[in-house]
């Protein structure tokens, strides 16, 4: 953990701080329901009849419920083994059930689809692993009935955006841990129905956010809490992915409702991926630092509207679609201790694959795409950067212990160049030890609300949206992410 400095900065941060110390444990779907867009909301709006609340820092908040627990380090008890029931096995979720079925410990025994073939074909794929699942599927709330009469100690939730909530709320109701594909929620509403239903019922809600789990981030977080960065002053995080040819997928598949989204809403839409790396290197949420607000704007909407007339006919639903939400959405976030992080979004526009993965401190600065370092003192020190072979030999020092036990496994394992296979095995492993899990419930709302909050911003013209604190001020007493081997 890096020291304090000897200027101003250190009352302020001792402030916001309530001690650093303790032990750290790291950190397309199938269509279950119909897109609708939903208006941009005000960033501190809490769910209809429930008081409003602000924190001594002046963050939006709302009173915790007298059957409620802070769930910042919760440990569940001890599975012996994990009764694993899936909701949603297309493209991303019918490769968590193969993957969660490979891992000892775990016993698949439901899967719910909206498609026959989809859960049908996941169950055979399984069954070399023992695993005999039982099946739901034809309906729309058919996985509502699996939950009653399966009641699965873990659920795994890989649908469409707008179901994560409900879906979750649902299966924490009914005695499940949840495991929900990112974003975890949509509106700041559903984000404090979600905690309020973990906290009352003790149960887990972590959004699955891989990234967190790659060997470059892993490597970074390590190297930040080796203190070679410094102190943290900025980050850069980024979702640039060009999908716009899942707008061939109409019928089924991510691209037959994810397109609606695009159509209906402004903002950043998907911003987890590069958020959640630099969220935990920053410690936010977690004793050192939390999100204070943001602004963003929107580019233009073109991309889409023009890969629609060129690809379909005149009279296609994609082109009865008014595309409102920017090629390019551009968001900058500012911390309760002053830093900021850039967060941008593209799913449209024609350019290479990138998440940015920039962290910059008082001693050097770190980046992905491509992976660079330029540090005092490191290598060729910060005038230049580190790139490929230099790059390797630094990161060989600095591994990850977690990548260098685990890491030629994870690739072999396949998931995005392992980070899927680390993630699983995380979460299994924490379940099966009764330990805290990686990523606390607070982390996936906080990183989802950047969604909402962007649309809102948007929305006004660029003006500041705080962020809500669903921690109710907790944060300060929450163990700070560290290493484990």
């Amino acid at each position: 953990m890096k020291k304090e400095s000897g200027d101003g900065k250190i009352n302020r941060r001792q402030m916001l701080k309530s001690g650093l110390g303790g032990a750290f444990l790291l950190a397309g779907a199938t269509q279950i329901g119909q897109t609708t867009g939903h208006a941009a909301e005000p960033s501190s709006a809490l769910p209809p009849g429930s008081s409003s609340a602000t924190t001594p820092d002046g963050m939006p908040t709302r009173p915790r419920g007298m059957n409620q627990t802070y769930m910042g380090g919760f440990a569940a008890p001890k599975l012996s083994k994990v009764r694993m029931a899936m909701i949603g096995v297309g493209a991303r979720g019918g490769g968590h059930c193969r993957s969660f079925a490979g891992l000892q410990g775990v016993d698949v025994v439901a899967i719910s689809d909206l498609y026959e073939d989809l859960a049908k074909k996941n169950a055979d794929k399984i069954k070399k692993n023992g695993h005999t699942p039982k099946l739901y599927f034809g309906e729309k709330d058919a996985w509502q009935k699996m939950l009653q009469e399966v009641r699965p100690d873990v659920v795994v939730i890989s649908t469409p955006w707008q179901d994560h909530a409900p879906m979750a709320i649902a299966a924490m109701q009914a005695g499940a841990h949840a495991l929900v594909e990112v974003p975890l929620a949509l509106t700041t509403d559903e984000m404090w129905q979600i905690v309020d239903t973990s906290e009352a019922t003790k149960k887990h809600c972590m959004m699955m956010e891989n990234v967190n789990y790659g060997r470059t981030e892993l490597l970074f977080l390590n190297m930040i809490r080796q203190g070679l960065l410094g102190e943290l002053l900025h980050g850069e995080a980024a979702y640039i992915h060009e999908l716009r040819k899942q707008m061939n997928q109409v019928k089924r598949g991510t691209g037959s409702w994810r397109t609606q989204h695009y159509a209906d809403r402004n903002g950043n839409l998907y911003p987890t991926h590069g958020l959640g790396p630099v969220a935990q290197y920053m410690n936010l949420a977690r004793g050192e630092d939390q999100f204070r607000r943001l602004v963003s704007f929107s580019s233009p909407a073109k991309g889409r509207k023009l890969f629609a007339e060129k690809k379909f006919p005149a009279d296609h639903k994609w082109n009865q679609l008014d595309f409102k939400g920017g090629d390019m959405s551009t968001a900058i976030i500012k911390t309760m201790l002053g830093r900021t992080i850039m967060v941008q979004w593209d799913e449209t526009s024609p350019r290479p694959y990138d998440r940015l993965n920039l962290i910059q401190g008082t001693k050097g600065t770190m980046a992905g795409y491509p992976e660079q370092i330029a540090i005092e003192g490191v290598g060729k020190g910060h005038h230049q950067w580190a790139q490929g072979k230099e790059f390797n030999e630094i990161a060989k020092k600095h591994e990850h212990p977690l990548w260098s036990k685990m890491g030629e496994l994870a690739k072999k394992q396949g998931g995005h160049g392992g980070m899927d296979f680390l993630m699983r095995y995380r979460i299994i492993d924490c379940l099966l030890n009764g330990q805290p899990l990686d990523q606390n419930v607070y982390e996936g709302v906080l990183w989802s609300a950047v969604g909402p909050l962007t649309e809102a911003s948007v929305a006004q013209d660029g003006m500041p949206q705080d962020f809500p604190d669903f921690t109710r001020g907790d944060w300060r007493k929450t163990a700070p992410l560290g290493i484990i081997s």
